[in-house]
């Protein structure tokens, strides 16, 4: 992995390529990563850079022994450490080292666009908790105490070290510290509030910057060339930089289209009742249909059309609170928002942004759907027939 293939700001991929030259890059790093980054590519591109032969001003050579072996992930200088479990396959002790060919497959399969529930569903771990155990800290203490394979640097990636078991994490400490000579530790997670601070505080922290919409909708459209340029637009605001996201987003934006349909038939409906229009223009039993529909695809599908939902209730309250700019909406959305523009008001949206938020904690903890959106109707025309 080069990095000219990592998708992340070229300006700070640049500052990591300077710092390696320099010799100034830390022995411990901790990546913060943001849902969805490239940040284990990033890794893998630094120390691909750090273990070249012919290392260039702004990357790897990506031609030379070295280079290769890291393009497979098979160099023998590269420990790469993820959670794992006892599985189907591995009854007993497992550690990274028994799921490597899995890992690797999964990773490069995945382009590096990969997360933590794909790597778990890939374990079929059946349901249990996987981690970052003793038996790995004690591979990487023994890898820290050889001489490395090809006499150049070793270099250790934890991936999601926030599932580093914590009876095992005090086994690292003086290595992250002090760390045999041409040794590179990177630890990566999204997650820092559950890492021990003694780790935290023996790495020098990168935070990976999140992704724009235009970087994420130019690399949608080099994926998918059938997308037009406002579908990748779109998709890339509602990812809202996250590419794992996006790419879900592209395979079901049928299933964000119909949302956006139901909402808008729901709220036509609640909107027209609660200015006491004619029952013609109500449309009650359309948006009864809408919500039927809802209930019947399901929990998730539940939970995403109340989070679109509350997703749509803050821009109407931008919109009308004259901050257009900070809206995050399709081209379909603000056709549907402006609508509303200028209806509802601040009080109002705060009454039903609880009222969606109190209806999806309800779905969450399986009380009847059907009750709960029928519920969720009246009590929002109600909140629109208040003094604003």
């Amino acid at each position: 992995m080069q990095f000219k293939d990592v998708l992340v700001d070229a300006a700070f991929k640049q500052k990591l390529v300077d710092l390696a030259r320099e010799g100034r890059s830390a022995h411990a790093q901790f990546f913060l990563a943001q849902p969805g980054s490239h940040a284990l590519a990033l890794a893998v591109a630094l120390g691909q850079y750090l273990c070249c032969e012919n290392p260039g001003e702004h990357d790897s050579c990506g031609e030379c022994p070295s280079c290769k072996q890291f393009a497979k992930l098979s160099h023998p200088d590269l420990h790469l450490y993820f959670p794992n479990c006892t599985t189907k396959s591995v009854k007993k002790d497992p550690e990274s080292s028994l799921f490597i060919k899995e890992f690797r497959d999964y990773v490069l399969q995945n382009d590096f666009h990969v997360d933590i529930n794909g790597w778990l569903n890939i374990l079929e771990g059946e349901n249990k908790q996987a981690s970052i155990n003793s038996r790995d800290c004690s591979d990487i203490l023994h890898h820290n105490n050889t001489q490395s394979h090809q006499d150049g640097c070793k270099v250790y990636i934890l991936w999601c070290v926030d599932r580093l078991y914590h009876s095992a994490a005090p086994k690292l400490l003086k290595t992250l510290e002090e760390p045999e000579s041409n040794s590179v530790f990177i630890l990566i997670s999204e997650e820092p509030d559950k890492i021990l601070n003694t780790i935290l505080s023996r790495t020098q922290l990168v935070k990976i910057p999140r992704l724009t919409d235009a970087d994420l909708s130019e690399k949608l459209q080099q994926t998918y060339p059938d997308l037009s340029p406002d579908e990748a637009s779109d998709i890339a605001i509602l990812a809202d930089g996250n590419y794992n996201k996006a790419m879900h987003i592209v395979t079901d934006n049928e299933d964000q289209r119909v949302l956006l349909q139901q909402f808008e038939v729901v709220f036509d409906s609640v909107t027209a009742m609660a200015q006491r229009k004619p029952l013609v223009s109500v449309q009650y039993e359309q948006a009864q249909t809408a919500l039927a529909e809802v209930v019947a695809a399901g929990r998730e599908y539940q939970k995403q059309y109340l989070q679109l939902m509350l997703r749509m209730l803050r821009n109407i309250l931008m919109m009308n609170s004259n901050n257009s700019g900070l809206l995050k909406v399709t081209h379909q959305e603000q056709s549907v928002l402006d609508k509303y523009r200028g209806f509802i008001h601040l009080k109002q949206i705060s009454v039903m942004t609880d009222l969606c938020n109190e209806a999806l904690y309800h779905i969450t903890r399986n009380g009847n759907s059907s009750l709960i959106f029928t519920d969720l109707y009246f009590k929002l025309v109600n909140s629109l027939e208040q003094p604003r």
